[in-house]
């Protein structure tokens, strides 16, 4: 009820405006030119190539402000810089337009991690120099094309290696009047290349402990295709108020021996399809945007060949920022619900039942009352149907009776002292773990949720 009756205040008032065409890029409506939040992700490729500050794109980043929404979905074409511009070859009759500047920049973030009771056998403390250091080559290709991607160095892994990647052809036209942006997006991970800060790939929390004990459970949307898969798109935004995406995944691991042969593990057995409708209207002070969400994939665990699992996700998402004073309260909610049928783990006795369910839930809300600092709190969870197997007794990551329910809370403060530099202090409490608040797996006596408390300060550079 609540959800319809978003929709219908977001349909009740679509706004017609539009202005010219910047100087390099396709239009962006007026309004969403004006309707600047504060704060700041994008990344310094994209303010070096627009010669605007972080906080013209985002609240902190990588949350979107409505330009900078627009900006992605134009294709990242928007510039400020005059490119160099070669005539028409002879034979191709072709320009060429180059930007003046490499479109590179770097990401590093250190981290220090404390978890209420130690894993047994480890450190209860990890300090982790970097955890993580990411390169961007990030920009306007063409008038109408533009691509972020992003290497990435994990201390874990002690190796770079491909992370997101999102191509975008984008251009304009007009429909019943209305102005209507249309484009094609080609990208390595479901969810990337969405504009809201509610699917998978650029939900709360934007950074997170890598060396702590996590949920045994998650759908299959929520990551468990990044980076291993290829993506082709067509999306819409029509009059800056309904979105419309459609998308098709096949396999595209990295690391793997190619052609994939029956080494391969957890393959897309065909085009698994993916697709996206959200509305959204700015009410001045207030955005609302609410929207749907799905990906079906059939999989196969091992090899190329046999049973597959087949994975059904749906998922409701809104996401409401609201101006107060000079600062902005933003509210972010989604919910996914996953259909397993699974054929190929049944058949190999990994699985207890041939269907299950999951389900998992976040809702947060953040405060910057400047720009300057953020205060965010939240609650998650999972649950769905026990499965002896699937989620079997095992020290710390285990369930002890089968279930993958998890839920708790998320309390972080973030301080930013420039646009492109934050600390900030996370901290997270388990009310349930993998099936129980206590005696969850199989440690000796028994290891209850709360013992995976984790508390999470990190340092987050960008340049």
């Amino acid at each position: 009820m609540l959800l319809l009756a978003a929709i219908a205040l977001a349909v009740s008032g679509a706004t017609t405006d539009s202005a010219p065409a910047a100087r390099h890029g396709p239009v962006m409506p007026e309004k969403a030119q004006l309707s600047l939040l504060s704060g700041s992700r994008r990344v310094p490729s994209f303010s070096r190539q627009t010669k605007l500050a972080c906080s013209m794109c985002h609240v902190g980043f990588p949350q979107l402000t409505p330009f900078g929404r627009l900006f992605k979905l134009n294709g990242y074409t928007l510039t400020g810089l005059q490119p160099i511009i070669l005539q028409k070859d002879s034979a191709s009759k072709l320009d060429l337009s180059l930007s003046p500047i490499a479109p590179l920049s770097v990401m590093a973030i250190i981290a220090n991690t404390s978890v209420a009771k130690a894993v047994p056998g480890t450190l209860g403390s990890t300090t982790q120099f970097p955890q993580q250091i990411s390169l961007f080559a990030s920009s306007a290709i063409s008038p109408n094309m533009g691509i972020f991607s992003q290497l990435t160095y994990t201390d874990v892994d002690a190796k770079f290696s491909i992370d997101n990647v999102d191509l975008r052809y984008a251009n304009h036209t007009q429909f019943g009047g209305k102005d209507m942006i249309y484009g094609v997006t080609l990208h390595n991970n479901p969810t990337v290349q969405d504009v809201w800060n509610t699917t998978p790939a650029w939900s709360y929390p934007f950074q997170s402990a890598s060396t702590a004990p996590s949920p045994a459970a998650a759908t299959l949307v929520e990551g468990a295709l990044g980076q291993s898969v290829l993506g082709l798109g067509a999306y819409t935004l029509f009059n800056n108020l309904v979105y419309a995406e459609l998308t098709g995944y096949v396999a595209a691991p990295q690391g793997a021996a190619l052609p994939l042969d029956s080494t391969a593990a957890n393959t897309p057995k065909s085009v698994s399809p993916y697709w996206r409708i959200a509305l959204q209207h700015d009410f001045n002070s207030t955005y609302l945007m609410v929207g749907t969400f799905g990906l079906s994939a059939n999989m196969l665990p091992a090899g190329i060949t046999g049973a597959s699992n087949r994975y059904t996700d749906i998922g409701l998402d809104a996401q409401l920022e609201q101006k107060v004073g000079t600062g902005m309260l933003i509210g972010r909610a989604s919910y996914i619900h996953e259909n397993q049928t699974l054929s190929a783990f049944s058949a190999a006795a990994a699985s207890q039942n041939l269907s299950n369910t999951l389900s998992t839930y976040k809702v947060n809300f953040s405060y910057a009352p400047a720009g300057t600092h953020t205060f965010t709190v939240g609650y998650f969870g999972v649950a769905g149907s026990s499965d002896n197997l699937l989620y079997a007794p095992a020290a710390v990551g285990g369930s002890v009776n089968g279930s993958p329910t998890s839920q708790g809370e998320i309390f972080e403060f973030t301080a930013q002292p420039w646009l492109n530099v934050r600390l900030g202090a996370q901290y997270i409490a388990y009310q349930k773990f993998n099936g129980s608040a206590t005696s969850y797996d199989l440690a000796v006596g028994g290891r209850s949720a709360s013992n995976n408390n984790t508390l999470y300060v990190y340092l987050w550079l960008a340049y």
